[in-house]
């Protein structure tokens, strides 16, 4: 689990850096530019996220009894799935400008937190728990602080855009569903 643990710390790490830092972040940002900023954040998110992924994927099949911490009720598997298709509709949603924009405020870190939450509920063996209370951790963090910063969206709703965001939603879920879960993760929902 140690490679799980160093994406955690860099990918975690860097989006906590940016939440809390912002005056080191700003400057930076103004002394590399926009595009450069994002670039070299975006890289180093990446190479986290990817040793995230590949550490909990080496966990598979290696794991001890002790590992299991707690055993998820049979219902916990199909409240998984309507709360991961929720998670895909509401990040489609945050790159809108519709109604569920508005009314979630931050849509990215609801569907992130939610994502996670689905995957807590179906899921009880340590580095899965780890994993993905990582992800809730920062969702929820990123909640907070945006909000104590007032930062919400304003704009003019429009009803394409949620109908978008249903329709990116729902293509999502069914391309994770039927495709990335069983055949790239080896790890099949529908029975």
């Amino acid at each position: 689990m140690t490679l799980l643990f160093i994406g955690i710390v860099i990918f975690i790490g860097s989006h906590l850096l940016a939440m809390l830092l912002t005056g080191p972040r700003d400057r930076l940002l103004a002394r590399l530019g926009e595009g450069p900023y994002k670039g070299l954040f975006s890289l180093v998110s990446a190479i986290g996220l990817g040793l995230m992924i590949y550490g909990f994927y080496t966990t598979r099949g290696a794991l001890e009894p002790d590992d299991y911490l707690y055993a998820p009720a049979p219902w916990t598997r199909h409240a998984a799935m309507g709360l991961v298709l929720l998670a895909f509709i509401f990040i489609g949603a945050s790159h809108g400008k519709g109604y569920l924009k508005l009314w979630l405020k931050h849509p990215m870190s609801i569907g992130i937190g939610l994502w996670a939450v689905a995957h807590l509920f179906a899921n009880g063996e340590r580095p899965d728990v780890i994993f993905f209370a990582s992800f809730l951790a920062l969702a929820v963090l990123d909640i907070i602080l945006s909000s104590l910063r007032g930062k919400f969206p304003h704009h003019e709703p429009q009803v394409k855009s949620d109908v978008r965001a249903v329709i990116i939603g729902v293509i999502l879920y069914l391309i994770f569903l039927f495709g990335f879960h069983p055949y790239i993760l080896k790890l099949p929902i529908v029975a």
